[in-house]
């Protein structure tokens, strides 16, 4: 039986990948931060599922997670790390709390790094897979978006420099770009830009009105357009199971342009483009 750790499990990405895996006939351990969501999780998959108490902010946490999973495993060792818990941080860059925007690395990037660390001896054991759920704002830095989209930029990097890394020991390394999905990120990442907003003077709340409000109906819209996650659960499983896996799998049409555009268009002509989808929202 392979085994995998999700992290970020009880909703969402992380949510649809632990049941999407469990259908596979996967044992997944599947990282949760509350023991409630971890019961919600059995209810609805086999009794394979494990449920891990998880939260890649807390480093001794992770450790005892990291010994949970080897003594399930043993010496067959970790088949799958599945790297998606994160959370969006927002809000004009010139005001943003830098206890915020430590706070958006601590888990989108530190906590990645840390948990990686932690299943690496495992995953080597196995000779099994990583794969880093990033975004198209890794790719895409839009407008207050910059905290988040810096983060994932991170994750991007660091995903290039860990597969260089892993691959003397055929150790793979995929990264998972999803662009609008239909999860609860859009709803937890609304009240993140209403507390940053909170945080902003008069002064800053007047120099940023405009864009702020384009930002909220922006936040509406992807929410009503996202594509369900199963999605990004069929490329990670793919990342996974593949003879061929590739190194990144660009999820959604919005994605897609995105990606398209930053590679082929060049940064003035990305910000012309940029500048009238906030404006026409």
């Amino acid at each position: 039986m392979k085994s995998v750790v999700i992290t970020g499990a009880s909703t969402g990405i992380g949510r649809a990948c632990t049941l999407y895996l469990d259908e596979l006939g996967w044992r997944v351990f599947a990282g949760v931060r509350k023991a409630v969501d971890g019961d919600a999780l059995r209810d609805l998959a086999s009794d394979r599922l494990v449920p891990l108490i998880l939260d890649v902010a807390d480093e001794a946490g992770v450790a005892r997670a990291a010994d949970e999973v080897a003594a399930v495993v043993g010496d067959d060792g970790l088949h799958g790390l599945v790297n998606n818990a994160g959370i969006a941080v927002g809000g004009p860059l010139e005001f943003v709390p830098l206890e915020d925007v430590r706070r958006q690395f601590e888990v989108n990037v530190f906590g990645l790094l840390r948990t990686t660390q932690a299943m690496l001896s495992m995953i080597r054991a196995a000779r099994g897979r990583v794969v880093n759920v990033s975004s198209q704002g890794g790719k895409v830095a839009a407008p207050y978006f910059g905290p988040y989209c810096a983060s994932k930029f991170a994750v991007e990097a660091m995903s290039d420099s860990l597969r260089r890394e892993l691959k003397p020991w055929g150790l793979h390394v995929s990264v998972v770009e999803p662009g609008a999905i239909d999860t609860a990120i859009w709803g937890k990442g609304d009240k993140e830009f209403a507390t940053v907003d909170d945080k902003l003077d008069p002064e800053a709340q007047a120099l940023y009105a405009e864009g702020l409000r384009a930002l909220r109906r922006r936040l509406s819209h992807s929410a009503s357009t996202g594509i369900p996650a199963v999605h990004v659960a069929r490329s990670v499983g793919h990342a996974l199971t593949s003879e061929r896996p590739r190194l990144r799998y660009v999820v959604g049409n919005d994605a897609r342009a995105g990606v398209f555009g930053a590679k082929w268009l060049g940064d003035r002509a990305m910000d012309v483009l940029i500048a009238r989808e906030f404006a026409k929202q």
